[in-house]
């Protein structure tokens, strides 16, 4: 149990040490003016009209209308997922081993897949060691351009004491009073960044069983920006950021800038060979890991995360195919579990060379908690539809196809290159994952 201690010893004296948390500063995007409260309208109300305070000011503010705050947690969730769901480094890398008789005998195959796994284990007493660099620029969510959101902040429903009197119609319906057809639209632009350097060691307990831990540091960098404008339904304006009624300020700005380094969430994982061949193989593997990752700097997914897998490889000369079936579960309710699967194949192009390919899919199981905010209606004077968000409501299922090669030196060093590129418009997605390594088994 001391690599555990030493690993919760690690990311507590890596954790950030910001005043000033990421997930805070997209919050801030939406903060205007002196107030603290997102999209809250400082230069609204009149201070001789008590129904004019209670009217206007804090009901745009997304904490107390639930459906626009949606909108915040949306975003934030989706950037915290994603980083703590970085793909980490196969279990394990040529030379490796089969069983005959329970006698280990090298295989000479490929150097293997790069995030894939195939059935084969190292061999009792024989260590796989290496490090990953993987670099992220985000550019879509669902399909949207992140540097290109659209956002439409609608009016709370007003309904106070004498309201009625006041507006002379019934303040139950939306668009009663009149200011509530008012709206904030905001263009939302997003920068966002993830550096990550993956150290991860297995060691053969046994000849057929290999147990693993994955120690990730994460860099994420984030550069926003958001402009917001004011959309007065009518000619007479009630709602501005700043000014007076008589010379209103109806639009308004904020950028914000910030990174953070530590450590991300931790994996330990075990591969176990129920069954291994000259020409196919059988194995189960299962990871788990751990919210060591701050979430609140967009470290970490702030959630434990657990994956199973069945493992079925096959050896054809030189060409090695293999899939991958299995289940992620998470501990949180933001996100949902998913279905994995993964099928592709290493091929040896030379003794030092090997082409690895996979398509992989993660696939959204069940329903999830951060749903697009629904449509607002209104009512008065004439009935319309508002979308306060420009992002699909789709399913956030994530398949994207990887290629790369692995070149091992005489020494046996192995050097990875690979590229990812997504398939779908599901969650948030880079428009390549690109990742250098080294690996060496000993």
């Amino acid at each position: 149990m001391r690599w555990i201690a030493f690993v919760v010893l690690l990311a507590s004296a890596a954790a950030p040490l910001h005043a000033q948390r990421l997930r805070d500063k997209i919050s801030e995007l939406f903060i205007f003016g002196s107030g603290e409260d997102p999209l809250f309208l400082g230069g609204s109300g009149n201070p001789n009209n008590p129904a004019n305070i209670q009217a206007h000011g804090s009901h745009f503010v997304p904490a107390a209308v639930g459906e626009n705050a949606r909108i915040i947690d949306f975003l934030t969730n989706a950037v915290a997922g994603s980083v703590g769901n970085l793909p980490v480094s196969t279990t394990s890398s040529a030379p490796l081993f089969r069983f005959e008789g329970g006698v280990p005998v090298r295989t000479p195959v490929s150097a293997g897949p790069v995030f894939a796994e195939r059935a084969e284990t190292l061999g009792k007493g024989r260590v796989f060691v290496g490090s990953n660099l993987s670099r992220l620029h985000f550019t879509t969510i669902r399909g949207a351009d992140l540097e290109n959101l659209r956002l439409t902040f609608t009016h709370a429903n007003v309904d106070f004491p004498n309201c009625d009197a006041l507006f002379q119609g019934d303040c139950t319906r939306m668009g009663i009073p009149a200011f509530e057809n008012d709206v904030i639209d905001l263009t939302l632009s997003l920068g966002l960044d993830v550096t990550a350097a993956t150290f991860f060691v297995t060691y053969g307990l046994l000849d057929r069983l290999d147990l693993g831990l994955v120690l990730p540091v994460v860099n994420t960098t984030l550069d926003g920006e958001s402009v917001a404008q004011i959309a007065p339904f009518g000619a007479t304006v009630n709602h501005f950021f700043a000014g007076s009624i008589d010379n209103p300020v109806l639009s308004a700005s904020r950028s914000v800038r910030g990174s953070s380094t530590g450590v991300g969430d931790v994996a330990v994982r075990a591969k176990y060979n129920i069954r291994s061949d000259q020409r196919s193989g059988f194995s189960l593997l299962a990871d788990v890991r751990f919210p060591t990752g701050s979430e609140e700097d967009l470290l970490g997914a702030g959630e434990l995360s657990a994956r199973g897998l069945a493992v079925f490889s096959a050896q054809r000369g030189a060409f090695t195919p293999h899939a991958n079936l299995g289940y992620l579960y998470r501990s949180g309710d933001v996100l949902t579990d998913a279905v994995l699967a993964t099928v592709g194949f290493d091929h040896l192009l030379a003794p030092w060379a090997t082409l690895a390919v996979d398509i992989a899919s993660e696939l959204q199981a069940g329903s999830r908690e951060s749903q697009n905010p629904e449509t607002v209606v209104i009512e008065v004077p004439f009935r319309r539809t508002i979308d306060p968000l420009s992002i699909p409501d789709r399913r956030d299922d994530i398949v994207y196809a990887s290629m790369g090669f692995k070149f091992t030196t005489s020494g046996g060093l192995t050097t990875v290159v690979n590229g990812a590129w997504p398939l779908n418009r599901g969650g948030l997605r880079p428009g390549v994952i690109g990742t250098l390594g080294l690996e060496y088994t000993f």
